[in-house]
């Protein structure tokens, strides 16, 4: 199914919810796309995921000279994983403003008419392109919406829900409502025992090309498309309302991206075991009770405190490895690290007697002694100043590219931007961003 299928990646998008993640420095966004995600970029994982489901042949909607140049520069033209990869035209660009309006435009200059899986770049996926192709060819659907199961709570205020009848057929659409308006529309998930997950929109869509073309040459959908038009809030409703079949069929998982909290909560259920797919792809785990990936680089890295492996800290207890946990190539492990639910990057030093959880740290970054990181995100060649008597703690925090903290900073719910030093510093409010050095002075 997958051979007859094409991608359409739709990377144009800034990422200002999930900065500092996106920012290489204080001025240079780097594409949501290129995110490091368990040890490769979301893009990469995008595209392997979708080849080894048979699709070979993909079209890069960018935008702008550095979102293109840094996706080309990982992508390529597909060599690498086996695939043939096209880029959308740089004077073209002007079109690329929301999701939908960007894939009307390109599919015309690239003139599809065939069947296309378009993909966000701000998630991750455990899917059958299998199932959402046998769900769009039954409903003889224009466009198959990949759906998300999500309770009621999760969804008020934060999510729209699709209204579909018994057919499977999409007959409407609420965006982010209250939890009693749920209730009240969906009155079956106040029953006790009842099936309490309503459908939510993915962001994927599989498309039949030529007719999702010539439905949208219409005068006003034209005039539409020559401004901001987004997928779920704009093209979805225009064409359920001129009665075209949109479909929808559930995927296994999504995991969002576009904010630190659900970066991390999405890297947790990747190495909690959550994406088999992606698990496979990660390699065999070295452990699998409790599961965890390190390199063998790794594991024959001398830290400088101790000299001896991070397999004989291991193996004698003086390292603590819990459950989801990757370590990527070359890290440097001292003794008293303990580690649970985390991300490590290539060439990571953590020093003495660090204690990491649900947290991820960036290629090249330094975490020093006795640092205490919960629910945090350390960017790669950041250094965490962190001394015995005078440890970093961080909770619920994020720590640009290059970015220095001293000996006894203490953040919660902190976001510092790329390549600032930061004195040490406590009690700054939950929600503040240092995106610079005035705003450092006007905390000390």
């Amino acid at each position: 199914m997958g051979d007859d299928t094409l991608g359409i990646i739709l990377a144009g998008g800034r990422g200002e919810r999930a900065k500092p993640l996106t920012l290489a420095s204080s001025d240079y966004i780097r594409s949501k796309a290129l995110i490091p995600f368990a040890g490769r970029s979301v893009i990469e994982w995008l595209v392997t995921s979708c080849r080894d489901q048979g699709i070979r042949r993909f079209y890069v909607v960018a935008q702008g000279a550095e979102n293109r140049s840094q996706i080309n520069l990982v992508l390529g033209h597909g060599e690498r994983f086996g695939v043939e990869i096209h880029y959308s035209r740089a004077r073209l660009d002007r079109y690329n403003v929301g999701s939908g309006a960007a894939t009307l435009h390109n599919l015309e200059q690239w003139d599809l008419t065939g069947r296309a899986l378009v993909l966000p770049v701000d998630s991750v996926f455990e899917f059958s392109l299998d199932r959402l192709a046998h769900a769009h060819d039954a409903a003889d659907a224009v466009v198959t919406v990949a759906a998300v199961g999500r309770t009621p709570e999760e969804i008020a205020g934060k999510y729209g829900v699709m209204q579909t009848s018994a057919d499977g057929l999409v007959s409407g659409f609420l965006e982010k409502p209250a939890l009693d308006r749920i209730h009240r529309l969906f009155p079956e998930t106040s029953l006790p025992l009842a099936e309490r997950t309503l459908p939510t929109n993915a962001g994927m869509y599989l498309i039949d090309c030529g007719r999702l073309r010539l439905a949208a040459r219409t005068p006003d959908m034209i005039r539409l498309a020559q401004q901001r038009l987004d997928w779920g809030g704009d093209l979805l409703p225009w064409l359920v309302g001129r009665g075209l079949p949109v479909a929808a069929e559930y995927i296994d998982r999504l995991g969002d991206l576009g904010s630190v909290d659900d970066y991390l909560k999405s890297l947790g259920d990747v190495l909690g075991g959550h994406y088999p797919w992606m698990n496979r792809a990660m390699g065999p785990p070295l452990s699998d009770s409790p599961p965890y990936w390190i390199h063998e680089s790794s594991l024959r890295s001398k830290d400088s405190v101790a000299g001896t492996t991070l397999a004989q800290k291991i193996a004698e207890g003086s390292v603590v490895i819990g459950p989801a946990v990757r370590i990527g190539r070359d890290a440097e492990i001292g003794p008293g690290v303990q580690l649970s639910h985390a991300d490590i990057g290539d060439g990571v030093d953590l020093d003495e007697g660090a204690r990491l959880t649900r947290a991820a740290v960036g290629d090249g970054a330094v975490v020093g002694p006795y640092a205490r990181l919960s629910d945090s995100y350390v960017g790669p060649l950041a250094h965490v100043h962190s001394e015995r008597d005078n440890p970093v703690r961080l909770t619920h925090s994020a720590l640009g590219d290059a970015a220095q903290l001293r000996p006894g900073t203490r953040l919660s719910g902190v976001s510092v931007y790329p390549r600032l030093r930061v004195p040490a510093v406590t009690g700054l409010p939950s929600g503040t961003h240092l995106t610079s050095s005035d705003d450092i002075l006007h905390w000390i």
